[in-house]
């Protein structure tokens, strides 16, 4: 049996300000950061000891697991950061306010991308360079994403370096975004494409799955 515990990032400066992020870095606000203290605080009443914590390459979600693992006694345990952990990417709605958008395109639209489970938004023109992504290779980066693009391109990690742990018993973290956390969530939760868009993850509320010695899911609890 082994734990895992996920958890969205504290208030961005653009979940404040209402704006699409995507893959922009974009630091937290001060009440984001006292999210990721209070979230942290939960983790901690749980007792539970990790074996590694996974974020993406984000600020706001590294910051955040930083100030959750100070919280938790337990800033030496292995940190892994993957760009398959990031945002799903918005491509040209990133950095635009949504409310905005809304006015020029309506509610059922907007939705529709944020929501939806295979909808593209608008893409990108181009490919802004970015010196984190270089190691990986070109085109990691996409021009945009559907919510099951960002499923795609999240399961290989769990598959790879989230899953072989707990079924080696060691109990996991993940500080990552809300939309490759719905993801996940449809993956253990076995949601169908069309409900995806009732699920919903807030900033800085940890969630706690507990599975058996076959990573079936026991327990769900919201802490």
């Amino acid at each position: 049996m082994a734990t895992l515990v996920i958890l969205r990032h504290g208030e961005s400066v653009a979940n404040r300000d209402n704006i699409f992020t995507g893959w922009n870095d974009v630091p937290l606000t001060a009440k984001g950061r006292q999210q990721a203290r209070a979230a942290g605080q939960l983790v901690a009443q749980t007792g539970l000891q990790f074996g590694a914590l996974h974020t993406s390459m984000l600020q706001r979600a590294i910051v955040t697991s930083n100030i959750v693992l100070e919280a938790i006694d337990q800033l030496y345990i292995p940190e892994y950061k993957s760009w398959r952990l990031n945002e799903r990417h918005y491509g040209a709605l990133r950095g635009k306010n949504k409310a905005k958008v809304r006015e020029q395109v309506g509610d059922k639209q907007i939705k529709i991308w944020r929501r939806s489970f295979k909808t593209v938004p608008p893409l990108l023109d181009h490919i802004t360079q970015d010196q984190r992504y270089d190691k990986f290779g070109p085109h990691i980066e996409p021009l945009g994403e559907s919510l099951e693009m960002a499923y795609h391109r999240l399961m290989p990690y769990w598959v790879d370096q989230i899953a072989p742990r707990l079924l080696d018993g060691h109990n996991q973290l993940i500080v990552a975004h809300g939309s490759t956390l719905r993801a996940l969530i449809k993956y253990l939760d076995g949601v169908a494409d069309a409900d995806i868009s009732k699920v919903e993850v807030a900033n800085g509320e940890p969630i706690q799955y507990d599975f058996d010695d076959r990573l079936n899911v026991l327990r769900k609890l919201i802490l």
